[in-house]
């Protein structure tokens, strides 16, 4: 009789027993229990999770996923293998449907511990089960309230509850008598401290993120935890809002979760914040401080954002310094160059669009002579791309992206299936090299089929994460897309009256190509052409695309449709 193991260690260690601390140490137990029983335990039969919660089910499980794919069409082994019930889970109803699918496999289900097949053949094996279940999720919720409580008393105390923090060093404190550490606080890097401070001074005097971050790089900073990729404006933002710089400690941003199977975050109220003042702890002084929290305030506002808020787009430096929402995007229909804004006269009240290559140029390079009046282009512009988002176009797109969506639903679950049965056997043949490694049998050789295997493993999972995203996205319904999609069409005409730098944002992700504006025969007014498309706008795949055919437009004050 065939066995297969399933070993997974949690990540709360307070309070559990020894056998749940290691995932080596269940499958050994796991793999005499069955040699004892007369079974034959098969390595791609092997599955484990180290160091993952157990209210887990979904994403952060890959060993687990890989057992119940496993199971169809038909499984390979007969006996499953476990320390005990919570191994599967520890949240009562989705650990009950999972021995569930398991035993209705065929599959027997047996704890080596107690040495006891789980059944569920009579209501009394299901009423000891779920009462099984009910204890193991009630211990995660002690452990995890247990967890809480110990961190809370840290904050208070101004000990260290998480990760190094560029600035600081974490210094261990430790008992004068036995030497064992008693916690960890936090002391300012002196030289660390200085490049903080030369962040926030260059920030508030107007650097971008991105400038920052090529500045230090430049010099040779070293970056967090020393990451070979060095500085990214994403980690200069995430130094500019930390409040623990300006002397304050804040913990409880953040509550995990369970949400459809997998554990996640979200942001709890302010009110349940706990904020320490921390004055020995400050490296910016309160003035800097308040100036960067005023600029970086002012930067939000000009990101295109979703209904939801979530950030679409990011302005370039031409959408920030730009007064106007053609200027550089629209080109001439007759020699491609870009259409600028000039005043004729300082104390004119409003801008001209003007080809640059014919301005700076002359007549000799290029004979577009229009000069449009800025306000009245750009409101003929917008008013007619409103008039190309219609519902006739929006049902287009729907249909167009549930057509793709079909055909995925169809590819996915196989190749996510061989990918899962590549990277299970890349595990058990990473799992004999580690075996030799510890019986002292490593060669040169087998230590580069060890890289190799490491590589292909790293690979696959990266495969493996891709394919399980565009299984999620396959797995919208039409309805949901359709929501969705007018959602953000109405987004898109709201911002669209907003200000400039947002509107660019916008305008670049309807109509990535370029705006051609061909003069017409009298030189008084433009056709303006253009090619859109949806997709800068969906999570799903490309959708509609749309024509802005010819827009007439002339000095005389003429403003055509499409």
């Amino acid at each position: 009789m065939i066995a297969a193991i399933y070993a997974r260690k949690s990540t709360e260690q307070r309070g559990v027993t020894e056998e749940e601390k290691s995932v080596t140490r269940q499958i050994e137990h796991a793999t005499k229990y069955a040699k004892d029983k007369g079974w034959v335990v098969s390595p791609e039969h092997i599955y484990s999770d180290d160091n993952v919660s157990g209210a887990e089910f979904e994403k952060k499980r890959p060993g687990f996923l890989r057992l119940m794919n496993a199971l169809k069409p038909k499984p390979a082994f007969q006996v499953l293998i476990m320390s005990e019930e919570s191994r599967l889970g520890r949240e009562q109803i989705r650990a009950s449907m999972t021995l569930l699918q398991i035993t209705e496999a065929g599959v027997r289900v047996f704890f080596y511990l107690t040495d006891q097949e789980r059944k569920l053949d009579t209501a009394m094996d299901k009423i000891v089960l779920s009462l099984s279940n009910f204890g193991a999720e009630l211990e995660r919720e002690k452990a995890s309230q247990r967890t809480h409580d110990a961190l809370k008393k840290k904050a208070l105390d101004l000990k260290v509850t998480g990760c190094k923090v560029f600035g600081y060093d974490n210094v261990e404190v430790c008992s004068p008598t036995t030497g064992e550490r008693l916690h960890v606080v936090r002391r300012i890097n002196t030289t660390e401290a200085e490049v903080v401070r030369r962040l926030f001074e260059r920030y508030a005097a107007g650097a971008g993120l991105t400038r920052l971050a090529k500045g230090l790089n430049d010099e040779g900073v070293l970056p967090p935890r020393g990451d070979a990729n060095g500085w990214a404006p994403s980690c200069i933002r995430a130094i500019l809002h930390r409040p623990l710089y300006r002397g304050l400690v804040v913990w409880n941003k953040t509550q995990s979760i369970q949400r459809g199977g997998t554990m996640t975050a979200r942001e709890r109220p302010e009110s349940e914040w706990l904020q320490v003042d921390a004055p020995d702890l400050r490296i910016i002084p309160e003035d800097l401080w308040r100036r960067v929290s005023k600029r970086m305030e002012k930067m939000s506002q000009v990101f295109a954002r979703t209904p939801e808020g979530y950030i679409c787009g990011h302005p370039s430096g031409a959408d920030l310094r730009s007064l106007y929402l053609l200027s550089g995007m629209a080109k001439c229909g007759v020699c491609g160059g870009s259409l600028i804004s000039f005043k004729r006269k300082p104390t004119e009240g409003h801008s001209l669009y003007v080809c640059n290559f014919h301005h700076h140029r002359e007549p000799a390079i290029c004979k577009n002579a229009v000069r449009m009046p800025q306000p009245r282009l750009d409101r003929a512009f917008l008013q007619a791309l409103n008039q190309v988002l219609d519902e006739q176009m929006i049902a287009e797109a729907v249909q167009r992206a549930l057509s793709k969506i079909r055909h995925l639903q169809t590819e996915f679950p196989e190749q996510r299936l061989a990918l899962e049965r590549q990277l299970s056997l890349v595990e058990a043949k990473i799992r004999h090299f580690v075996k030799e490694v510890g019986e002292g049998r490593m060669t040169d050789a087998l230590y580069s089929e060890l890289q190799q295997e490491e590589a292909k493993k790293k690979k696959l999972a990266s495969q493996l994460d891709l394919v399980q995203q565009q299984m999620t996205l396959a797995s919208l319904d039409s309805k949901q897309i359709e929501r969705d999609l007018y959602a953000r069409v109405k987004n898109v005409q709201g911002v669209l009256r907003g200000q400039i730098p947002v509107a660019r944002q916008m305008v670049r992700k309807l109509i990535p190509g370029p705006i051609r504006c061909i003069p017409s025969e009298d030189m008084k007014g433009y056709r303006i052409e253009a090619l859109g498309t949806y997709a800068g706008l969906l999570t799903v795949p490309p959708v509609s695309v749309f024509s802005m055919k010819s827009i007439g437009l002339t000095n005389g004050g003429g403003e055509g449709g499409i």
